[in-house]
């Protein structure tokens, strides 16, 4: 007779901060350097985003796989409220967690303008301000925070890496705004002034328009996507 197995304990809350820290920094390296990488390889804009489309779809899928058995690898404020709106993250821990990836993304940010010989913080001057980018924020935000919340509760968390891999990769071309649809990663595109940069005064409405977004995608989840599995 097989003896049961016993489940592996939680890693403690420093060491799952750290890796949100730490993915947060590797997922905004990605996005900002295979962008400034993009824009030193063509000069044609639709090859450039192809470029950092597919680079931050591909890190997507691995740093979930990597980070996931760690911290849940959420890499995204609004994903780590959507989940603790479904009492799947204590609410005790959205503020270190959220703290962990701001810290990430700031820090990730540096160093992708650091490895391409640019000063460690180049404010961005790209002005992001047209109210379909906005819209598209919302857009993209709500399909991720249903995609994942979805899977989560259908019990189908396997499917979370490649599923928002490919979701991003998709929502950069489908949406006006190239698919942000991240408060954090907003914030760290601030610190370059690139191709993924957005200027200081843009970032509070791209913030509060994938705040919307979230809300939305959480509504759909609870409403139509997987009413029977609300906590």
């Amino acid at each position: 007779m097989t003896e049961p197995t016993t489940p592996a304990p939680m890693p403690s809350l420093a060491r799952r901060m750290l890796a949100e820290a730490l993915g947060s920094a590797a997922l905004i390296a990605t996005v900002v350097g295979s962008g400034i990488m993009a824009t030193r390889l063509t000069d044609d804009i639709g090859v450039q985003l192809l470029i950092n489309a597919v680079a931050t779809a591909a890190a997507l899928v691995v740093l979930i796989v990597v980070v996931g058995p760690v911290s849940g690898a959420h890499l995204n404020p609004v994903v780590t409220a959507a989940l603790a709106a479904q009492r799947l993250v204590a609410v005790r821990e959205i503020l270190p967690t959220v703290a962990a990836q701001l810290v990430g993304f700031a820090a990730g940010a540096m160093l992708a303008n650091l490895m391409f010989g640019g000063a460690a913080v180049s404010i961005s001057t790209t002005v992001r301000a047209d109210l379909g980018l906005l819209l598209g924020e919302v857009v993209a935000t709500a399909g991720l925070v249903a995609v994942i919340l979805t899977l989560v509760a259908r019990g189908q968390q396997n499917w979370v890496p490649a599923a928002v891999g490919l979701y991003i990769g998709s929502a950069y071309f489908a949406t006006s705004s190239t698919s942000f649809a991240n408060p954090g990663i907003t914030l760290g595109r601030i610190l370059s002034d690139s191709f993924a940069g957005i200027a200081p005064e843009s970032a509070p409405a791209f913030i509060a328009a994938q705040v919307v977004g979230a809300a939305l995608g959480l509504l759909v989840v609870r409403l139509v996507l997987a009413p029977q599995h609300r906590v």
